[in-house]
């Protein structure tokens, strides 16, 4: 049965115009295992089952593919990064990438080294804190070529976190969650609400792509913002304050 499932991955990599090496492939096995195994005793993720992961978690995060060209060297931060998508799988996929994982909790941060140790993974950062605490001058601040987000929070908000780490003409790009539909509009108008944010933090919105995972009904949607002009210093505000007041 995981043969079979083996397969669809690689079918599914295929799809999206990536190809493994079997060292590759067996970091993307080793990095299920320790999922599931620490998974036991802290809540990483839902999603378990082998197919599941490699769909939801390791396709999804690789489909970034689609709307970025990540064969470049580039300096990449994921912000809340939780268990390490789409980070970790993008690294391994792409091990060009200058990879910082933030999270705010400690344990989970632990687990990222556990794993990027584990894997043989280099040029891995793992940073723990919260987003508006390293946005600062003196910490990451526009250190980035682009900063990606799979976190759950409105783009006003996620804009706030995400657009200061990005340099002048990098790139921010926003997961979508599956449960956007691709028709219903809510997307689009999550995104117009996010307008003025972006454009109050030194962005412009360039790109909107909507597409189903390969082989599946999961819908997936990015959005691309591009960073025209420093960020204001007074942003992001202090912890808590874009999630409760969005620009």
């Amino acid at each position: 049965m995981r043969s079979e499932q083996l397969s669809q991955f690689e079918k599914d990599l295929e799809e999206l115009s990536i190809t493994l090496s079997s060292e590759q492939i067996d970091q993307f096995l080793k990095y299920y295992e320790m999922l599931i195994e620490k998974n036991k005793v802290m809540n990483l993720t839902a999603i378990t089952a082998f197919d599941e992961v490699l769909k939801k978690h390791f396709i999804d995060s690789l489909s970034l593919i689609k709307v970025c060209d990540l064969k470049k060297e580039i300096s990449m931060i994921d912000v809340g990064t939780g268990a390490g998508f789409p980070g970790i799988p993008l690294k391994i996929a792409f091990p060009n990438l200058k990879l910082t994982l933030l999270d705010s909790l400690q344990k989970r941060v632990f687990f990222l080294q556990e794993v990027s140790e584990a894997l043989g993974l280099h040029d891995v950062e793992t940073v723990h804190g919260r987003a508006e605490d390293f946005a600062k001058p003196d910490q990451l601040r526009e250190k980035f070529d682009l900063c990606v987000s799979r976190a759950v929070a409105n783009l006003s908000t996620l804009s706030e976190y995400c657009l200061p780490y990005i340099k002048v003409g990098g790139k921010f790009i926003s997961y979508k969650s599956e449960k956007v539909s691709m028709d219903s509009g809510e997307s689009k108008t999550e995104a117009e609400q996010a307008e003025h944010a972006i454009t109050v933090l030194g962005g412009k919105m360039t790109e909107q792509k909507s597409f189903f995972l390969p082989s599946s009904d999961i819908s997936r949607t990015f959005i691309v913002i591009e960073k025209c002009r420093p960020t204001p210093k007074q942003y992001p505000r202090k912890a808590g304050t874009a999630s409760k007041k969005p620009l």
